[in-house]
């Protein structure tokens, strides 16, 4: 399932900032050639070439390969749903009361999510439930690094393109007086050289507010999402591993949810 949110909300973006450029108050109507008057190549290079090459400068390429793999994070639905992981651990957590913990591999091996598999193989395995814990914390804490250095490529990204947005604004101006100065013909590059002060802060806060914002925050969602999940199954492989009831287990793994997600997945069960 794909969400098309953040694809929706920049396009809208772009959209109204356009009608913005081109819509015409005397008289009344669409002035098309407006747009041109914010089409400026000095202020594209100065902003967007300037705010690449920081976060060139600021990332290994390992970590800048994996870009297009978070876009498609962006555009996909979310992948985790927490009330389906806390039915599959509780019918786990039946089976192994039933037949025992060794009678959960097969049903490990049937799992799509790597963590979870491991999760439970783990507790097959009879591993010491302490080994079991630091274990699986450790594979969290590095997802939370993993996803933390994937978010801060779009902040820093975004807190970039206004600082080179000021940068080109700077270059304007510099030119604009530089040009003042002279005896002849300076006056004709004013209009040119104040475009490009003014069109470079337009473009940088574009790309901070409607691009490179919008795509760290819905990172952050994602994130946050999976990092819910894999705390539920955690707490989930623990309890089948100490032997608690799998009610009290279900209670104890609903407590992980929102109120309003608590009253769904209770009203589910009824």
């Amino acid at each position: 399932m794909k969400d098309i949110s953040t694809v929706a909300g920049i396009l809208a973006g772009f959209a109204l900032i356009i009608f913005a450029m081109v819509f015409s108050t005397d008289p009344i109507g669409i002035n098309i050639k407006a747009i041109l008057n914010f089409v400026d190549p000095a202020s594209i290079f100065i902003v967007i070439g300037g705010v690449f090459a920081s976060v060139f400068a600021s990332y290994p390429i390992s970590t800048l390969k994996k870009m297009p793999k978070h876009l498609k994070i962006v555009v996909s639905g979310n992948r985790y749903e927490p009330v389906e992981y806390i039915n599959t651990l509780v019918e786990f957590s039946q089976i192994a009361r039933k037949n025992g913990l060794l009678a959960l591999e097969e049903k490990a091996n049937q799992q799509e999510d790597p963590f979870f598999k491991q999760s439970i193989m783990l507790i097959v395995d009879a591993t010491d439930p302490e080994k079991v814990k630091t274990m699986l914390e450790n594979d969290l804490e590095k997802l939370a690094t993993r996803h933390e250095d994937a978010v801060g490529i779009y902040e820093k990204a975004s807190a970039m393109a206004p600082a080179f947005g000021m940068i080109g604004t700077l270059v304007g101006l510099v030119n604009m007086l530089k040009n003042m100065s002279m005896d002849e013909g300076g006056s004709s590059t004013i209009g040119k050289d104040m475009g490009t002060a003014l069109i470079t802060t337009f473009y940088g806060c574009i790309l901070a507010n409607l691009i490179f914002g919008p795509i760290a925050m819905k990172l952050k969602v994602r994130s946050d999402e999976e990092y819910l999940c894999k705390e539920i199954i955690i707490a989930g492989v623990l309890s089948i591993q100490s032997g608690e009831t799998p009610k009290f287990m279900e209670e104890k793994l609903i407590s992980f949810l929102e109120q309003s997600e608590r009253e769904k997945a209770m009203a589910e069960k009824d």
